[in-house]
């Protein structure tokens, strides 16, 4: 599995984006996706991720973003997007996606970047005043 991030940039506060992570191979064997951020001299932060079990499909967000990100996938193109309105000078970062395939993970374990086996290679979102 490959997965190809894309869609950052600098925008202004207050502004949208859109994020998309193309994957490729046994992708959509997989169990749950995610996008992940990483700011100077932080920890790589969950943001939000999409989780397959069996015929149900569960959003899950953290506190910071819920109500302006929206993650979703388009199964045909094989990519998993994240729409970011409204966006704040704290969003700043380098954005990442992420998959899971040999597991189905509980909810708790969405925010853990252990649970993770594939990684994309990080898009950077420059938000400024």
């Amino acid at each position: 599995v490959q997965l190809q991030a894309s869609g950052g940039g600098l925008v202004q506060a207050g502004d949208s984006l859109r994020l998309s992570c193309a994957a490729s191979g046994r992708t959509f064997g997989a169990s749950a996706m995610a996008w992940f951020r990483q700011a100077p001299g932080k920890e790589r932060e969950f943001i939000a991720a999409m989780r397959w079990n069996g015929g149900n499909v569960g959003t899950h967000y953290a506190d910071s973003v819920k109500g302006r990100f929206t993650i979703s996938r388009d199964k045909v193109e094989n990519t998993v997007y994240l729409q970011m309105n409204n966006l704040k000078l704290d969003d700043t970062a380098v954005y990442y996606c992420g998959a899971v395939l040999r597991v189905r993970p509980i909810v708790s374990s969405l925010r853990n970047t252990d649970l993770y086996e594939y990684w994309g290679q990080g898009t950077e979102v420059t938000v400024s005043s």
